[in-house]
């Protein structure tokens, strides 16, 4: 009998690793979107890629997959997978499809991909309370903006060297998944965020306003998030 229960949870714990691994398969369709000259494509497949991101790690934790499969690093396949499909990826789609000022794109997709590095190999990334500390390098999330925005190109430059200089401080943005604080609102607000996003691509470049304004509220909500928990530090409180 203790076999079998072993049996069972070292099953879930592969099958906790093959819903991460699938973000590989997700990326490998998102590049060919790209190569293909699909963009909608590309941001769904990355929105997808995203979504599986954010909830394999609660997964992780809920099955023990660390305990049950000690011999297994997990992180570093997440680390794989989010490197592609939070960064390289959406570094390609920028390239290929955000208008940058003359001679500059090389240099902005450099800038994404270094910058990223630092942030993935920074053992301090999180805060005591799982705020990422420093920008997170979601540049998935960053190129989708740009997309949907039309963004002037001076003005996305100027976007891409303030967030990858703030990778390297020490202001905190929130983690949806991992932040105890307000998470059941944290959460809600993403899917609201993610399922507008999804929306909004599919009906680019036509816009409505009532979806755009959705999207806008969700937005402002994770801004007005990581500024109040970054103010906490700025401003003290005196006791």
């Amino acid at each position: 009998m203790t076999e079998l229960i072993v049996a069972v949870k070292q099953a879930k714990a592969w099958g906790v690793h093959a819903v991460t691994a699938s973000g590989v398969i997700l990326a490998l369709l998102a590049l060919l979107a790209v190569l293909d000259g699909q963009p909608k494509q590309c941001l769904l497949w990355l929105g997808l890629a995203l979504l599986v991101d954010g909830l394999d790690g609660s997964l992780a934790r809920r099955y023990d997959v660390k305990g049950v499969l000690p011999h297994f690093d997990g992180s570093t396949l997440d680390l794989v997978i989010d490197y592609l499909t939070y960064v390289f990826i959406p570094a390609i789609f920028l390239y290929r499809f955000i208008p940058l000022p003359d001679y500059t794109p090389l240099f902005a997709v450099g800038l994404i991909l270094l910058s990223s590095l630092f942030c993935f190999c920074n053992l301090n990334m999180k805060s005591k309370d799982n705020y990422f500390v420093g920008f997170p390098a979601a540049w998935n999330v960053v190129v989708l903006y740009f997309y949907i925005l039309d963004v002037h190109p001076w003005i996305t430059l100027a976007i891409i060297v303030l967030l990858a200089g703030l990778t390297l401080t020490k202001m905190k943005f929130l983690h949806p998944f991992r932040v105890r604080q307000f998470m059941p609102l944290n959460i809600l607000v993403t899917f609201v965020w993610m399922l507008s996003s999804a929306l909004l691509i599919l009906q680019y470049p036509v816009n409505q306003f009532w979806l755009l304004a959705l999207w806008w509220l969700a937005s402002a909500y994770f801004v007005g998030m990581c500024l109040w928990r970054s103010a906490r530090e700025w401003f003290p409180a005196r006791g």
